[in-house]
């Protein structure tokens, strides 16, 4: 694969994983006003499973009763490739420096401006969106995907998709490697719960798609039991 691809166009979604109930409860309430999907979880057992939501980013705390954000964050890290910024009181320069170690993305501390924090996701989710919008991605068995055209094609050959054919392949194939459940699909490109059974139909289109233009080994694979995945 060439480069990762472009997050997605729905509204982002951002995990809030802090201990502190009225600090959870303080971002939840902001990051809703200011227009973003909201998901808090309060310690790490939660936050990993979170992580089925498929955030665009990630508010970690580093100081939660079951673990520590450091080792949330090296948990995840595999499993997601959005920003995850550091909150915490510590300010130690070692800190800093463990929490990129691990895979973070940027560091506040505690107390903060909501308002800061606030422009800090603004400026990670747009150089996200920058560094995701680049030319047409190339995967394995001829595929590549211009996001910005909303265009596949297999050796050159436009294949044809359906809106929602081709929102499930930008959702799945942007995090290549990262396994996505029907609920989930159904959520993030729908933009709402609903009757995940039609995901199944929409994936059995899409392989039909890519098959009849000449892909064998379409990267769209389904983890039985589980869901679907893109591989790398």
């Amino acid at each position: 694969m060439d480069t990762t691809s472009p997050a997605s166009t729905q509204t982002p979604l951002v995990l809030i994983v802090d201990d502190e109930h009225d600090v959870a409860d303080m971002l939840n309430t902001y990051f809703e006003l200011e227009g973003y999907r909201t998901f808090v979880a309060h310690d790490a057992a939660s936050a990993v499973s979170a992580v089925r939501k498929a955030p665009d980013v990630i508010l970690l705390d580093v100081n939660l009763p079951d673990s520590d954000g450091f080792s949330v964050c090296r948990q995840i890290r595999d499993l997601v490739a959005c920003p995850i910024i550091f909150l915490t009181a510590r300010v130690e320069d070692a800190d800093a420096i463990a929490g990129f170690a691990a895979g973070g993305d940027d560091y506040v501390t505690k107390p903060f401006s909501l308002d800061v924090l606030g422009a800090r996701v603004r400026a990670q989710l747009a150089r996200d969106k920058r560094s995701l919008d680049r030319a047409t991605v190339r995967f394995a068995g001829g595929i590549a995907i211009d996001f910005a055209r909303r265009e596949v094609s297999v050796n050159d050959q436009p294949v044809a998709l359906a809106r929602k054919d081709f929102d499930i392949v930008a959702l799945l194939a942007k995090r290549p490697g990262q396994v996505f459940d029907r609920d989930m699909i159904y959520e993030r490109v729908w933009g709402e719960p609903g009757d995940s059974s039609v995901v199944t139909e929409h994936i059995r289109r899409i392989r039909r798609a890519l098959s009849d233009a000449g892909c064998d080994q379409a990267p769209l694979s389904t983890v039985w039991g589980v869901g679907y995945t893109w591989r790398a």
